[in-house]
């Protein structure tokens, strides 16, 4: 019972911090600035994480809308917290993915890292899913280009020609890495920036479900600020 009120009162809280950068920065009031790519993710193996989503392969690859972005919307060279979001057409439902730049080992997954260049970045879900072997984490990381600009108008540029190839890894709480896709994107043509709304919360991965903790805390500051753009 502790637990859950903590939970519930700190996401009102947060709820609050969104409501009020919602006054001066709208309709995001972080990742305010992002690029909108496409691309496919392809299954390498079959996996025993929990997650259907995961474990058991597409026989053929999954179509991905994108976004990238900064988070704070700092000006670039200054670094930021790394933002790639993914929604997926997976097996007859649509579902987001929402990875931010986080560290790799333990505690650092668990906390938001700065970087100038995306190829730099460990992006990590943060916060965890739950399957039925228990709680995991899922990531991506770069394997080519290991060079992609911090501006994100240099950035859309650069994916116009060049793809963004990166692979998904999945994780429990403190356990290894093990890797179970590739993710390859481009910037979407004659498109810039997303209109698209992603919520990892409601469009959940097959298989996975929040713990209630997370949902407490995560979801309020999610639901004000997507009534806010229906505005």
């Amino acid at each position: 019972m502790a637990n859950t009120r903590t939970s519930n009162a700190i996401g009102r809280a947060l709820a609050a911090v969104f409501a009020g950068m919602l006054l001066v920065r709208r309709p995001r009031p972080i990742h305010p600035h992002g690029v909108e790519l496409e691309g496919e993710i392809s299954w390498l193996s079959r996996s025993q994480s929990g997650i259907g989503w995961i474990d058991d392969p597409a026989p053929e690859p999954e179509r991905v809308v994108a976004r990238a972005s900064r988070s704070i919307g700092l000006p670039p060279p200054l670094p930021d917290i790394v933002g790639l979001a993914l929604r997926i057409e997976s097996r007859g439902q649509v579902a987001d993915l929402e990875l931010a730049s986080t560290g790799a080992g333990v505690p650092g997954r668990f906390g938001l890292l700065l970087h100038r260049s995306p190829s730099r970045a460990h992006l990590g879900t943060l916060l965890p899913y739950v399957g039925d072997r228990g709680a995991m984490l899922i990531a991506a990381r770069t394997i080519s280009p290991h060079d992609l600009p911090t501006a994100l108008p240099d950035l859309a540029t650069r994916l116009r020609t060049d793809a963004w190839h990166l692979r998904l890894y999945a994780a429990r709480l403190r356990g290894p890495w093990h890797p179970f896709a590739d993710l390859e994107l481009r910037a979407t043509p004659g498109r810039a920036d997303s209109p698209l709304r992603f919520d990892a919360g409601r469009r959940l991965l097959p298989g996975a479900r929040l713990p209630e903790w997370v949902r407490a805390v995560r979801q309020p500051s999610y639901d004000r600020v997507q009534r806010s753009s229906r505005r």
